[in-house]
């Protein structure tokens, strides 16, 4: 089961309930897994975090969302910080660490090792780019669904985006990050016209 909400607010129900990025969401206290790609507001939520957690919720993401975390009641060996390029395994879920920067916008820093993730459950594997622009460190990523920011203006735009997505060629693609702060429904044609034909695109993403 697969939902998108709005922004990057991605979640995934199969072996475990896991979410990315919770914003706008209603109260489940249902979340296995919590996964943060960095601590801007829209995409590190305290309020909506705490609408999805429950008494043994793990938290994973990078080292600047901690202090806040623990500041609403997370215990610390439920929070997991992570960096890029690492691996860890949760029961039968595969979760990897990706760069996810800006290469000439100050909006997303490289140094910040703000993370894109890869979940692997059930032989499948979705990547989560985070706020990010195309990245050649992450052209050879394989991935079944692929979640990509098109709005532009802080991540890659509509176009990029496509390019991006045909490079990685994944099943599915999953377009986000527009509709809210930046993009519209103009970048989100945009990027359907440049994407390959046999490239299946999913409109998860909720118009606000």
């Amino acid at each position: 089961m697969l939902t998108v909400n709005c922004q990057s607010s991605i979640k995934i129900s199969e072996e475990k309930t896991v979410y990315f990025d919770p914003l706008k969401v209603e109260e489940n206290h249902d979340a296995d897994l919590i996964l943060i790609t960095h601590s801007h507001w829209d995409h590190f939520s305290t309020e909506d975090i705490l609408k999805v957690k429950k008494e043994l919720t793990k938290v994973i993401g990078p080292k600047d969302i901690k202090k806040d975390l623990l500041e609403i009641g997370f215990k610390e060996e439920n929070i997991i910080i992570m960096l890029p390029y690492q691996e860890l395994a949760i029961e039968n879920l595969i979760i990897k660490t990706v760069p996810a920067y800006n290469k000439e916008k100050d909006y997303h820093p490289k140094g910040n090792n703000w993370l894109g993730y890869l979940l692997t459950t059930n032989n499948k594997t979705y990547y989560i780019m985070g706020d990010t622009d195309a990245l050649e460190e992450n052209e050879n990523i394989k991935c079944d669904v692929l979640f990509i920011p098109i709005g532009g203006t802080y991540t890659m735009d509509a176009t990029e985006a496509a390019i991006f997505t045909n490079k990685l060629n994944p099943k599915t693609v999953v377009p986000i990050h527009y509709g809210l702060v930046v993009g519209t429904k103009e970048d989100l044609n945009t990027f359907k016209e440049n994407l390959k034909e046999d490239i299946k695109i999913e409109e998860k993403l909720f118009m606000l």
